[in-house]
């Protein structure tokens, strides 16, 4: 990962626009902290340089006590601005994250791991408060008070000055040498994190399965042993960040050692003013501090710069993958499939698909699964881009239409529709958040949700759990039903309504489905006579090619 070896990743200015008047506002605090050092270094020199000849420098004394306390409160200024860029930057990137899965849609996200995602967008960017509060700020001081102390030690003693000059470098370059190392560690830190949280995630979701099938106790080890293998990495992290501490404190003792002891022979010789040695003397560890500083601090932030940088890779892989335009998504006419291919890693879903949509006619797709009938639904959505070929809505390429706007006219019922933790009217809403009371009403009634809408204890206003728990899965898919006939919209695609209900379910869906289908166009997944009696035409999809057109 380069950009883990880099002090501050450009992308970042790009993706997040409003942090470039804080990197501005960082130097320019940077630049006031080195003057307020500087000064306040050469006042207190005067100032001990008149106490060793019993004298008292009142002038001296006020410039350094006014220096000190503008230097605190410039350095309290650059942790505000640090702490305000890190606040802004994860919540910006968080956003832009979340924004980029829902572009990519669930066809990508059902090959992902939900909980490595979580743990990116939770506790990976967090990291990056060690980046912005404490790497960042001192990386910004160790380019401004070098500068202004060689600056003052250059007029003050020249020698000093170019034995700084010279010793400098050598802290960066074993901070370098050191986070060549750790770079392997964190990254191995990371990859364990996202795997545990992955891991435990997924445990936490499947645990009714793993209770069923006596698998809970197992995968407690499963993670038990994840989080030591996390511990471990962790550990060889920390161990490398200090021996990386303690080398770059070597080097600068040493490197203040080769300054401070010139010095002292000359100022015995007489070769030097008592005041002018005690500036060098003071100087010389400002110059190296901030840079030790940032080398310590830098190792306290890898693991967030792995994070961003996998942010990063993630928003970079969305922007490219993401198929609409601009152009203004005409209303559902003539849909055509030219020569439509889809192809996966290992698989090929669609193969060389043709197929003309018209207005009004209701087409069933059947076939076995895994044929690649959600797939044709998922390119209709918009969730799945065509390898070749295209797909035309009224002879305009639908590459090239705003999906949102083009997803405003479709009605859309999964095999398993996604229940928010809200209320009833809410979830039928979903799709028409505008929608009034009344139209919410009638909804619930034409998809046959009455009776339920009846016996819950606060009728349209009760809330629900998390994925509709406390409805029966025909319930949950009734209430899908609902949110399309709230839509209203005059393309469905409806993905096996029926699939995983009993009859008394079943039979309820089905009547609601062929009340919803009557007068629009739709594709329906479906295998039910009652729903392949609806449709207008019936075509089979297996092994992802279309293999007859019957008429019904």
């Amino acid at each position: 990962m380069d950009s883990v070896a880099r002090p501050f990743d450009p992308r970042l200015l790009r993706q997040v626009p409003s942090t470039r008047r804080d990197v501005v506002l960082l130097a320019v605090l940077g630049a006031a902290v080195a003057v307020a050092v500087v000064t306040a270094a050469v006042a207190l020199a005067r100032a001990l340089a008149a106490a060793v000849d019993l004298r008292l420098d009142p002038g001296a004394i006020t410039v350094f006590l006014l220096a000190l306390t503008a230097r605190a409160a410039l350095t309290s200024g650059l942790g505000v601005v640090a702490a305000r860029m890190a606040a802004t930057s994860k919540a910006h990137l968080r956003a832009d994250l979340l924004a980029a899965v829902g572009r990519r849609g669930p066809g990508w996200l059902a090959g992902q791991r939900a909980g490595e995602l979580a743990t990116l967008t939770g506790r990976g960017l967090d990291a990056l408060d060690g980046y912005f509060t404490g790497y960042l700020p001192q990386l910004v001081l160790g380019v401004t008070v070098p500068i202004g102390v060689l600056a003052t030690l250059a007029f003050t003693d020249l020698a000093s000055a170019v034995i700084v000059l010279v010793t400098l470098p050598l802290i960066p370059i074993f901070g370098i040498l050191v986070g060549w190392q750790t770079r392997n560690a964190t990254e191995r830190q990371w990859r364990r994190l996202r795997m545990l949280g992955g891991h435990f995630l997924d445990m936490l979701s499947g645990l009714p399965t793993l209770k069923a099938f006596g698998r809970a106790r197992a995968q407690v080890g499963a993670v038990r042993e994840m989080a030591d293998r996390h511990r471990t990495a962790t550990m060889r992290t920390l161990r490398i960040a200090f021996l990386s501490a303690l080398v770059l404190e070597l080097v600068g003792t040493i490197s203040v050692a080769l300054v401070a002891v010139p010095v002292g022979l000359r100022l015995l010789g007489g070769g030097m003013t008592l005041a002018a040695a005690f500036t060098v003397l003071l100087l010389t560890p400002e110059a190296y501090a901030p840079l030790r500083a940032a080398g310590t601090k830098f190792h306290a932030s890898m693991e967030g710069l792995t994070a961003l940088d996998q942010a990063f890779t993630l928003l970079a892989a969305a922007d490219g993958d993401t198929a609409g335009g601009t152009r203004t998504a005409p209303r559902p006419g003539v849909i055509e499939l030219r020569g439509v291919t889809v192809a996966y890693e290992r698989t090929i879903a669609l193969r060389d698909v043709d197929l003309t949509i018209r207005p009004g006619e209701r087409i069933a797709l059947v076939g076995p699964s895994g044929g690649g009938k959600s797939t044709l639904l998922n390119l209709l959505l918009g969730f799945t881009v065509p390898t070749s070929g295209r797909v035309l809505v009224d002879g305009a390429d639908l590459a090239e239409l705003d999906l949102d706007g083009w997803r405003r006219q479709l009605g859309w019922v999964p095999q398993r529709a996604h229940l928010f933790a809200d209320s009833l009217a809410a979830n039928i809403a979903l799709g028409a958040p505008d929608a009034p009371r009344e139209r919410i009403a009638r909804a619930a009634r034409a998809a046959a949700l009455g009776p339920v809408v009846d016996a819950l204890p606060q009728g349209l206003d009760t809330v629900l759990g998390e994925r509709g728990h406390g409805l029966s899965s025909g319930e949950r898919q009734r209430l899908a039903l609902a949110r399309a006939f709230l839509r209203d919209a005059p393309l469905l695609l409806l993905d096996e309504p029926t699939a995983r209900l009993d009859a008394a379910s079943e039979q309820a869906v089905v009547e609601s489905t062929l009340s919803l289908v009557e007068g629009r166009t739709a594709l329906l997944v479906a295998h039910r006579p009652a729903l392949l009696a609806a449709a207008t035409r019936v075509v089979r999809i297996d092994q992802g090619t279309l293999h007859e057109l019957v008429t019904a």
